[in-house]
């Protein structure tokens, strides 16, 4: 492949990840471990090159999030599995940023490699932005820190242990060769839950017994294969529903709270229980079980329960007084109350109105480590979060409880086959003669 023109410097975008762009919907090599790689390019050139892996919606609010710093980046190649996602993306991004989208047809690419031909056409220093499912995730960060980028990586992270596992080292190859890494659990880069989480280190809430954190995970129905269905193609298309593609429900959207629950607890917890509704749902095919409900135990005794279940917040019970943490859509509804109670009539304290919601917020501490070469690293935090919340999944699904340490030393992996998928080819899980696919069952699940 040829290698890209000179870039050109560009000014400033000022656009916010949720609202500009809504409509639009491992090792490293020896010369690069240990070595340090600056953000700068070469005198002539500073503009950092960006390579967007996955085109969806989250996609194109991390671009906005990328453009809106002010540094001096442009979006230089694309790549998704289907061409017309590439296009659409492009097109919307092309709408709101202009020239500072510098990406021809032959810089767009499709495929289960495309990956590798738009990380390709950066150079070291520039960043990746994996924004695809977790079931290529390991693959494609561990060929991005081989070529020497910078990450950006959009949760889930991965859908097993072993995924898991492949991306700390993959991190520990990164934090070698000095590029930094953000990962997208942007909460703890919200100054208001910082401000909290102060609060709750000084003691002023007293000792956390629990930490309370909820969001509905929706009916999750999949109806039946077509019988002469592609199934890998047709398992990606619907990745929220197989847990080796996408994680499953309960990752996807509650990773962040099981997360902040973590933050408040100050740990990672020993161990969890869970449960949901049984998976015998007639005409229903997807893996996910229904109702999620997680209890992690912390090693001081404390509790976090996390439910699949509305309202969308996260709330802290200490022993002197009560907190909420965390609001709808990750809004920073950050405030203590009076006493023990949760009622908003008994608030004592809100936080400030942020600066920058926690999106840009992570983009802007993460591109500031690049140009002034400080250390950033987020691959441990974020996958221990993943571990954490792959902890309850198992919990819930096999019907035990199930410990941090088990965790640790799983490797566990739903497919052997998911580095080498193609469109035609083998699926990871098969359906049975009636269209099933293999669902959890508590006592004979297994995925740890």
């Amino acid at each position: 492949m040829q290698r890209c023109e000179q870039a050109i410097s560009l000014g400033q975008a000022p656009v916010s990840r949720r609202q500009a762009l809504k409509a639009g919907g491992l090792a490293a090599t020896a010369a690069l471990a240990g070595s340090r790689v600056p953000w700068v390019h070469a005198a002539e050139d500073n503009t950092i090159r960006l390579a967007l892996i996955g085109c969806g919606g989250r996609g194109r609010g991390a671009i906005g999030n990328a453009m809106a710093t002010g540094a001096p980046v442009k979006l230089y190649a694309m790549a998704d599995l289907h061409e017309d996602r590439v296009s659409a993306s492009y097109n919307v991004l092309h709408q709101h940023f202009e020239d500072r989208v510098d990406v021809p047809p032959a810089r767009r690419f499709s495929g289960f490699d495309a990956y590798r031909q738009a990380i390709d056409c950066l150079r070291p220093g520039d960043i990746a932005m994996e924004c695809s499912h977790a079931y290529c995730r390991p693959l494609h960060i561990e060929y991005a820190v081989r070529k020497g980028m910078h990450l950006f990586m959009e949760k889930t992270f991965a859908a097993d242990p072993a995924g898991c596992h492949r991306i700390l080292a993959a991190g520990q190859q990164a934090q070698e060769g000095n590029l930094k890494v953000a990962a997208g659990l942007q909460c703890r880069h919200s100054v208001a839950r910082q401000e909290m989480i102060e609060k709750v280190r000084a003691g002023e809430l007293g000792d956390i017994p629990l930490v309370r954190a909820t969001r509905s995970c929706g009916s999750n129905f999949l109806a039946k294969p077509p019988a002469d269905v592609d199934h890998v193609a047709w398992q990606i298309a619907r990745g929220i529903h197989f847990l080796w593609a996408r994680s499953g429900i309960l990752l996807e959207l509650l990773i962040h709270q099981i997360d902040e629950c973590c933050w408040v607890m100050d740990g990672w917890p020993i161990s969890a229980t869970g449960s949901g509704t049984s998976s015998d749902r007639p005409d229903n095919c997807s893996q996910n079980m229904g109702d999620y409900s997680i209890e992690y135990t912390f090693a001081d005794g404390g509790k976090a329960v996390v439910e699949g279940v509305s309202p969308f917040a996260t709330f802290i019970h200490g022993t002197r007084r009560a907190a909420q943490f965390s609001g709808d859509v990750h809004r920073a509804t950050v405030h203590t109350y009076r006493g023990t109670e949760v009622d908003d009539a008994q608030i004592d304290w809100a936080a400030d109105r942020e600066p920058h919601n926690p999106w840009q917020a992570q983009w802007n501490n993460f591109m500031a480590a690049i140009r002034e070469d400080q250390p950033f690293n987020e691959t441990e935090r974020a996958i221990q979060a993943n571990l954490a919340s792959l902890m309850g999944r198992a919990a819930a699904h096999m019907g035990r409880t199930v410990t941090w340490q088990e965790m640790l030393d799983s490797r566990f992996a739903f497919s052997p086959l998911v580095d080498e998928l193609e469109f035609g080819g083998p699926a990871p899980v098969q359906p049975d003669a009636e269209g099933n696919y293999p669902v959890p069952r508590p006592g004979q699940w297994v995925e740890i």
